[in-house]
């Protein structure tokens, strides 16, 4: 304090401007500590449901907009002392996983001096990743000009992580062998996908991280992006809840795959989530060709060398073994008739298709006809897509299964894999 009289003294031209100059000097300390008063009341308020607080000048025509204050809750959540954020932009949180189509509805948003509710990825001074969820709205002087822009933000990276271990937090227990069956999708308010099942991943060829870094829209044929980039943009539960929707999506090869889609909103963790479910029409239209040639000779039913026949039996260690392939097998796989017949399914079906293929086997033992396409093992260590259509074969009573007889073709699932 003494050092301030200094130098206020040594500014003043007599006793009477110091004393002025001393008394306006503690008007506007304590303006600036009533205001710091109602700044830590205000945060206090707040802290509860923010984990930080930003505050930047309109910055719009700058390279960016000026970080004029942080609270406490910031320098926690990314690291960066207040010192080292202050005359900085926001840039300094951004990084190669950052979203720039979030970032450019944010700027629009903003130019419009609209608030923006949205998150994408962000990064902490050490470099460690985090999901940032804000929440900006403008800031106008007495005349309604915006002067600067306040952002409410979150850390999502938790719950993000519990949305995609979570299937539905609202399905009743007795559904959830039946929607293990189905084709599944789940997308966010910004049409982000959340998590896809392998049903989905197959139906598409992405990988899983693949699809986590594209929006929705990014899969549809070039005729829809913009409708549904439309309805993400300005995200209205009505729009998907208990909906139907025709649509094609393009698959990783750039093909189209027709299908019917089905989609329902879902509230996990506070956040909305579509989740949308597809029937492969395209797949639908090819088997039913492929059945259409069925004639009275189920053995003839595939006469090409893109075509085989064949019968399994199940043996006392309930494993399956083929008691018969038809000799074009051997064209498609390189594998002749006697050697299939000592080999296990295990060692003629993908790994990644055992699941799948089992689950046709079994429908078929309940006496059902059904259609399952899945990859096969060629001699050479290659795989080789097909489609099959397996019947049963019943005892002389027709109380029991006693093997099962299936048509199996490639050329279906190629030409489906070409689109």
């Amino acid at each position: 304090m003494d050092n301030l009289e200094h130098k206020l003294k040594s500014l003043a031209k007599d006793e009477k401007s110091f004393q002025e100059l001393k008394e306006l000097f503690r008007e506007v300390v304590e303006e600036k500590d009533k205001f710091k008063s109602h700044l830590n009341l205000l945060e206090r308020a707040i802290q509860s449901d923010y984990d930080s607080i930003v505050i930047t000048e309109l910055g719009l025509e700058k390279p960016g907009p000026e970080i004029v204050y942080v609270n406490d809750g910031f320098t926690k959540m990314t690291g960066y002392t207040r010192e080292e954020a202050l005359g900085k932009t926001p840039r300094i949180l951004q990084g190669e996983k950052t979203d720039r189509a979030v970032l450019d509805k944010l700027k629009e948003r903003l130019k419009e001096g609209k608030a923006f509710f949205g998150h994408t990825v962000n990064y902490r001074k050490d470099g460690s990743e985090f999901i940032n969820q804000w929440d900006i709205h403008p800031l106008t002087n007495d005349e309604g000009e915006i002067t600067h822009w306040v952002s409410y933000q979150h850390d999502i990276t938790e719950r993000k992580r519990s949305e995609k271990k979570v299937v539905d937090s609202e399905m009743e227990f007795d559904k959830l062998r039946e929607e293990s069956k189905k084709t599944l999708i789940d997308v966010d308010e910004q049409g982000n996908i959340v998590t896809t099942n392998k049903a989905f991943r197959d139906l598409t060829g992405y990988t899983d991280d693949e699809l986590k870094k594209l929006k929705f829209w990014e899969i549809l044929e070039d005729e829809l992006i913009e409708t549904y980039k439309h309805k993400f943009d300005s995200f209205k539960p009505s729009d998907f809840n208990d909906r139907s929707y025709e649509m094609v999506i393009k698959n990783k090869k750039g093909g189209p795959v027709e299908v019917k889609a089905s989609a329902r909103i879902l509230t996990v963790h506070g956040q909305k989530i579509v989740r949308m479910s597809f029937e492969n029409k395209s797949l639908q239209k090819r088997i039913m060709a492929m059945l259409s040639k069925r004639n009275a000779n189920f053995e003839k039913v595939f006469e090409r060398d893109k075509d085989y026949n064949y019968k399994l039996i199940k043996t006392a260690g309930n494993e399956y073994m083929f008691e018969y392939v038809s000799d074009s097998f051997s064209k498609i796989t390189g594998i002749t008739a006697d050697e299939a017949v000592t080999l296990s399914m295990d060692d003629v079906i993908h790994e990644d298709d055992l699941k799948s293929f089992y689950d046709h086997l079994n429908i078929v033992l309940d006496g059902k006809p059904n259609t399952e396409q899945y990859r096969i093992k060629s001699k050479d260590g290659g795989y080789i897509e097909v489609i099959d259509y397996a019947k049963p074969e019943w005892n002389t009573e027709r109380t029991a299964v006693e093997a099962i007889k299936g048509a199996t073709s490639t050329e279906i699932s190629s030409e489906y894999n070409s689109n």
